[in-house]
């Protein structure tokens, strides 16, 4: 498991997904990156660091947004 800061591109209210630019990487976006519920739609606003957990580094799908922060 590993944690990774992040800054959010754009966020998916209807199924809880954001698209999330990983700190150290200026190009490469991951999409459809799961949410937790926990976190209130209105802080999910474009531009907003974000925290990202991967369950397992090397399958992006297993990724989920836990925190936002500033």
């Amino acid at each position: 498991m590993r944690l990774t800061k992040g800054v959010l591109k754009s966020f998916n209210s209807s199924n809880y997904t954001a698209t999330v630019r990983l700190a150290g990487s200026y190009k490469v976006y991951l999409e459809d990156v799961a949410v937790a519920r926990n976190l209130p739609i209105a802080e999910m606003v474009t531009g907003r660091k974000v925290a990202v957990i991967f369950f397992d580094e090397h399958n992006p799908k297993e990724a989920v947004v836990v925190a936002v922060y500033t």
